[in-house]
């Protein structure tokens, strides 16, 4: 048995080993509060109209996906992933129809579009947030607002105001603008390890699990956000001159609304920093340098916060009440002991067992490349092996800052949707593996499983 698959046996004991310990501890305490440990589920096996759609596009792509993927010029490719990343996603969440699949994800009693009429005057709204954080509070908000900054709530409450109101519109929202994450993921990683990696990748970016939690939750747009944040931070490293300049401005903006869109990304900072290491010959090379493209990284990061600081909102104040909610409520009863680690089974759900093999994949090349030097005049992301270690250096940067939220006991539970975010940026591992038709088979199944036994809460 090779290491991969080794390493795939042991992700996919790891779920077992959390569904029935955790199987046992709701049975005989009712600390977890989630209904089909470890993720926020039940049981209801079941079809429904995106059903025949879900399957022919698992089809489709395990059959077509990696040739396309390697033939298909680099825009068209980008427009492809695009497009079957929007028809894989639309199925799965159509699986449940479209009132449960869609157009109810946010609209109960715990989602955004509950709190679309108290935010009539914004300035006054923006104010007085921290006030209705604390669940002793007068009129607290609903679980999903107080545990977030405003600018998760602000973007339904804009979408409203330009007539896109309503959970359909919301729901529609969120994949839309959640499935070009893929196409981020890809022009960094071009940017990052080279085109041919991009190229492997792609198929798996496509055919993601995580899709299942992608359509429709709003972590689906956060997770577009933040993709996009580092992506025009990769193209900003590897390009020179004014372009550079604007796009890096651009990423930090993106980067600044993303903090405000949920605290825990925050840690993108460690991704954000992967990439900036695995750049730095790239930016030599080309004759630029990372002084000159910081400075506007950093001016555009400091727009959101000051806007939203103007406005009247305190972070740091938010997220101090938001811990003291978040114990006195679920998250003080549930088990840190184990959701500490049944929570990295939920990441395996969310990325699926060929992203766990290509994750060792990752480790090894890493450390084959430590001390190795290119042995031509070729610069250094020419050359495959220095790819595929520029590339395992992003993907562990995303574990990195997974472990970080999972250590912090803030993200015990519903991780398959918290983690969303996260979990795309170690899809491209996936790249590092042989027989791709075979592990993206792994990949569609694993989807089509859990949105046909499972209803996801998110």
């Amino acid at each position: 048995m090779t290491a991969a698959l080794t390493t795939a046996v042991a992700a996919a004991l790891l779920v077992v080993a959390a569904v029935l310990v955790g199987r046992h501890i709701e049975h005989a305490h009712h600390t977890l509060f989630v209904r089909w440990p470890p993720l926020f589920a039940e049981w209801d096996p079941h079809v429904g109209p995106g059903t025949p759609a879900a399957v022919a596009v698992a089809v489709a792509v395990v059959a077509y996906g990696p040739i396309l993927a390697a033939r298909l010029p680099w825009r068209a490719l980008l427009a492809a992933a695009w497009g079957t990343a929007l028809a894989w996603t639309w199925s799965l969440a159509l699986v449940d129809g479209w009132q449960r699949g869609v157009a109810g994800r946010l609209t109960t009693r715990n989602e955004y579009l509950r709190v679309i009429d108290r935010f009539h005057d914004i300035p006054d709204a923006l104010r007085g947030f921290d006030g209705h954080i604390l669940s002793g509070s007068p009129d607290p908000w609903p679980a999903h607002i107080a545990g977030h900054p405003p600018g998760a709530a602000l973007t339904f409450v804009l979408l409203d105001r330009i007539g896109l109101g309503g959970g359909g519109w919301a729901g529609a929202w969120c994949i839309t603008v959640g499935t070009t994450a893929c196409v981020a993921v890809l022009v960094a990683v071009r940017a990052q390890a080279g085109e041919a990696l991009a190229r492997r990748a792609a198929p798996f970016l496509v055919l993601a699990p995580a899709a299942v939690w992608v359509g429709a939750s709003a972590d689906g747009y956060f997770t577009a956000v933040a993709a996009w944040a580092v992506a025009l931070l990769a193209l900003a490293l590897a390009g020179t001159g004014h372009r550079a300049r604007a796009t890096a401005f651009g990423s930090g903006l993106l980067f600044g609304l993303t903090c405000y869109l949920s605290y825990g990304l925050t840690l993108f900072a460690l991704i954000a920093g992967g990439v900036l290491v695995t750049a730095r010959d790239g930016v030599r090379r080309r004759g630029g340098s990372l002084v000159r493209v910081l400075p506007f990284l950093l001016a555009g990061l400091a727009v959101v916060p000051l806007v939203f600081t103007l406005a009247g909102f305190n972070w740091w104040e938010a997220y101090r009440l938001l811990i003291k909610r978040y114990y006195e409520g679920v998250g003080g009863v549930r088990p840190y002991g184990y959701w500490v680690w049944a929570n990295l089974a939920c990441a395996v759900l969310l990325t699926g067992l060929a992203t766990a093999a290509g994750l060792n994949r990752a480790c090894v090349t890493l450390v084959r490349s430590r001390g190795t030097k290119p042995a031509s005049n070729l610069p250094a992301s020419d050359l495959p092996a220095a790819g595929e270690a520029r590339l395992a250096v992003l993907v562990l940067s995303a574990v990195l800052a997974l472990l970080v939220a999972d250590l912090s006991g803030m993200s015990k539970a519903e991780t398959e949707r918290i983690w969303l975010p996260f979990a795309l940026w170690m899809l491209p591992a996936c790249a590092l593996l042989t027989r791709p038709r075979a592990w993206l088979t792994a990949q569609a199944a694993l989807a089509l499983l859990l949105n046909h036994l499972l209803l996801t809460g998110w």
